[in-house]
């Protein structure tokens, strides 16, 4: 059965023709999908929906969206981000005031030794510049965080303070999403980045969030941290971005165990 996909010209381009016409033919087109944007529920066969490609140097990953989240797109992502499956593409009510943007969250756990103690930390990093509304250009990812309470962080001396309606949403031991207060005077929270899979993270990780109760959530710009393969690289990392005043950085409740 035909179904109601968006599939763009850069997206025909990478797929082919052939396969872009099965899609829109509903061969290899699924009926119902989750959508890569608000993780709702969506029918590709009751209301129209977006083809959004996500492509690394050696992987490509096709995924569906609301067409009235997302225009059907091409993503860039770096390889290591497809293969985690983790990853989430930047809506507007996901950065508070930003503009629809291709960039791909990046998030890494991992625990970081500050003050002598060892904190559970993730560490947020977006693929690409994070602009405002309007604007065609410029990355305003950290000033938007700083607006909604994250703090500038110089150096690592000292834990990040807390930040009210904000939390770290920990499954079964398992992480699925990082929670913003909801918007027009909602008082519950929404997602302000959600893993598409659950985010593995280590046993340590996971004893030290249920001890302290607490995460430390890092945001940088894109370019800064990159995915580092150990936690002391990633220190190292974290403490050059601070001096480089590219780091922001906010106490996190746990939400769930």
């Amino acid at each position: 059965m035909p179904r109601l996909l968006d599939v763009s010209d850069d997206v025909r381009a990478e797929i082919g023709d052939e396969e872009a016409d099965r899609l829109l033919a509903g061969d290899n087109a699924p009926g119902s999908y989750d959508c890569t944007s608000c993780r709702t529920a969506g029918d590709s066969e009751q209301e129209r929906t977006s083809t959004v490609l996500f492509v690394g140097d050696e992987t490509a990953v096709l995924a569906f969206a609301h067409a009235v989240c997302l225009p059907s797109q091409v993503v860039r992502v770096a390889e290591d981000q497809l293969q985690g499956a983790v990853r989430s593409v930047a809506a507007p009510d996901e950065i508070p005031g930003a503009a629809p943007s291709q960039a791909v969250l990046g998030v890494t756990s991992g625990l970081v030794l500050i003050a002598g103690d060892l904190h559970p930390a993730l560490v947020v990093e977006p693929t690409g510049p994070i602009a405002r509304p309007g604007a065609d250009s410029g990355d305003d990812f950290l000033p938007l965080l700083i607006e909604q309470g994250y703090m500038p962080v110089t150096s690592l001396e000292e834990a990040p303070r807390g930040l009210d309606g904000w939390s770290v949403l920990l499954a079964m031991g398992q992480l699925h999403a990082v929670l913003q207060p909801g918007t027009g005077g909602a008082p519950s929270q929404v997602a302000w980045w959600q893993a598409h899979q659950p985010l593995l993270v280590t046993e340590g990780w996971r004893a030290a969030a249920n001890k302290t109760q607490k995460v430390l959530v890092f945001a940088t710009p894109a370019g800064s941290i990159g995915r580092q393969p150990r936690e002391d690289l990633l220190r190292d990392a974290l403490d050059k971005a601070a001096a480089n005043g590219r780091l922001v950085a906010a106490a996190l409740p746990l939400a769930g165990t």
